[in-house]
């Protein structure tokens, strides 16, 4: 069967591995003889790295070499500062899951090289190739990046497949939430509609403690603890502790002897904060998560009453004030059905077991997902050249094709310049920009006389092509996305349809048909990157011919082969 393939879980503020086992996903332990691994990095006196549970200790001690919650800064250009150097969140969280890859290679007494890694469902495509960057710099080929809620509910659907429902995943993380909307049916889980908040999570829930306890300590003593890294970091434990004992008790008494000097004299924080009081100044936070509840309600066209379960996944829903918030808000009692702590794991686990067949597929759930973002190309408008042109809308399942049609802008245009964007901005320059490319050979004529036409297709492997064709005489170019797989540049493609009219052609008909032949086959579009190889094999194949380079051409050939020998 080959290299175990393990699901990672690369939380906020824990992060987690699992592995299927027959049949079943396995939490994996680590060094520790832990579960669950804080996601803290950090370097010790002697410059060596720590990772987890000693870099977690460390930062009480020494928080200037240390580093938490990293993951709300990948995908950002921000760098974090340990001692005098700075790292980007991509090398942190590379010597994270490095860790994770040394730990589960131990306990599976193999090599760990491959995963598939979890991300929250409203990450936009820069911060998840910055996570598909930071496994291949740990040492890990990432096989899949699958969205956080369709893990949880994988790891649910495993259990119930039998079941024909509406599930609501409500995910609220350390750093992130994320409320995505799936129907199950005969053993097919389907992702309706997703949405979220990338900058709200149980650390803002610490922060509003925090806020708290700090103002009642500068009205006693005149002193704000947030002008003292130590006295912040020991504020930020205790308003963990608190919030964690609130889940259980009616309130917690916060007392720390010597928090900070005063003229000297060392200075207690010592208050007593009840429920009542937490559920005040969290109120606001819940609030937030309410929105993109409506979003995911519209965006599906299921109405509240049509929810069957809503599942809670993530460490933050253990306050009892979320499952109040929910309860509240849908009038639906949220359902303990999966361990929060551990449900994303074992659903990238699931995932894993289903890419390497340890999950057989008549065994196992199938599953399709959606874009959790707009795509689109950049345009005219009456107003603008600058108008965000939606080819693609958010929330589609995915696999999708969709088409425009667009005209030329001004008298003479001989070309177009395609540049693609995601996001839900009606400004195109607002939202991520993921490539471009030009399509030449315009006739020369009128302002709006030649059509354009414009399509976009994502496929089940996060591939994304876009092609542009000019309908009066067929010229057309496109672009190759890889939206999962870290990509330098964007490969501008020529184009390979008159590949048949090569003097070389000949020799390689045979092998181009069983190719394509095999793309129709329904059952590939389940069997992840295969369509992905199967595609790009095909089309390095024809450029050879197109380009009359016989050597080239056998080598992709024999690629070619030995894909469609591997699908036999």
């Amino acid at each position: 069967m080959g290299t175990a393939i393990i699901g990672i879980d690369l939380g906020t503020s824990t992060t987690e591995a699992a592995v299927i086992r027959d049949g079943k996903p396995v939490m994996i332990v680590n060094m520790e003889n832990e579960v669950i691994t804080p996601s803290a990095v950090g370097l010790d006196a002697g410059g060596n790295w720590v990772v987890g549970e000693k870099a977690r200790a460390q930062y009480l001690l020494s928080p200037n070499n240390t580093a938490i919650e990293v993951k709300r800064k990948i995908g950002t250009n921000e760098e974090i500062r340990l001692g005098r150097q700075f790292y980007t969140p991509v090398k942190l969280s590379a010597k994270l899951l490095e860790y994770v890859k040394t730990y589960a290679s131990e306990y599976l007494e193999e090599e760990v090289t491959r995963a598939v890694i979890s991300v929250p469902a409203y990450f936009d495509d820069i911060q998840r190739q910055a996570t598909v960057k930071a496994g291949m710099e740990a040492g890990l080929q990432v096989e899949r990046i699958i969205n956080e809620p369709t893990a949880a509910a994988l790891s649910y659907g495993l259990e119930h497949m039998e079941e024909e429902s509406h599930i609501l995943v409500y995910d609220l993380g350390g750093g992130t939430f994320d409320v995505t909307l799936l129907e199950m049916f005969d053993g097919v889980l389907e992702v309706k509609a997703s949405n979220g908040d990338n900058q709200l999570g149980g650390k803002d829930f610490d922060e509003k403690l925090m806020d708290l306890l700090n103002g009642r300590f500068m009205k006693k003593h005149g002193v704000d603890l947030r002008k003292n890294t130590y006295a912040m970091v020991k504020l930020k434990e205790e308003a963990e502790r608190c919030k964690k004992t609130l889940s259980t008790q009616p309130s917690c008494h916060v007392l720390v002897p010597m928090i900070i000097e005063k003229g000297g004299q060392p200075l207690a924080l010592d208050e007593m904060v009840t429920v009542e009081q937490f559920e005040e100044i969290v109120q606001e936070l819940l609030n937030r998560t309410h929105r993109p509840i409506d979003v995911v309600l519209a965006d599906s066209g299921v109405m509240p009453s049509e929810i069957d379960r809503v599942i809670l996944v993530g460490g933050s829903t253990r306050m009892p004030i979320v499952t109040k918030d929910i309860h509240s808000y849908l009038n639906i009692m949220p359902s303990q059905a999966v361990n929060p702590d551990f449900a994303v794991a074992e659903g990238a686990a699931i995932q894993a077991g289903m890419i390497q067949g340890s999950i057989r597929s008549e065994d196992g759930i199938i599953m399709t997902d959606v874009n959790p973002y707009t795509l689109g190309i950049r345009a005219m408008d009456d107003w603008s050249d600058d108008c965000m042109s939606v080819v693609i809308p958010r929330n589609v399942t995915i696999p999708a094709t969709r088409s425009h049609t667009y005209y030329t802008s001004w008298d003479g245009q001989t070309e177009a310049h395609i540049e693609v964007y995601q996001g839900e901005s009606d400004i195109a320059s607002s939202n991520h920009f993921l490539g471009d490319f030009v399509v030449r050979d315009i006739p020369f004529g009128k302002a709006g006389k030649e059509k354009i036409g414009v399509q976009f297709s994502y496929n089940m492997n996060g591939m994304l092509e876009v092609k542009a064709s000019i309908l009066s005489n067929g010229a057309e170019a496109a672009i190759e996305i890889n939206m999962l797989q870290e990509t330098d540049a964007a490969e501008e493609r020529i184009d390979v349809s008159k590949w048949k009219d090569s003097p070389i052609a000949k020799q390689f008909r045979t092998v181009i048909r069983r190719g394509e032949r095999a793309l129709k086959n329904p059952q590939i579009q389940y069997e992840p990157f295969l369509t992905d190889e199967l595609e790009s094999s095909l089309y390095y194949l024809k450029k050879a011919i197109v380009m009359n380079d016989p050597e080239e051409a056998e080598e992709a050939e024999e690629e070619l082969m030995d894909i469609l020998e591997d699908l036999e």
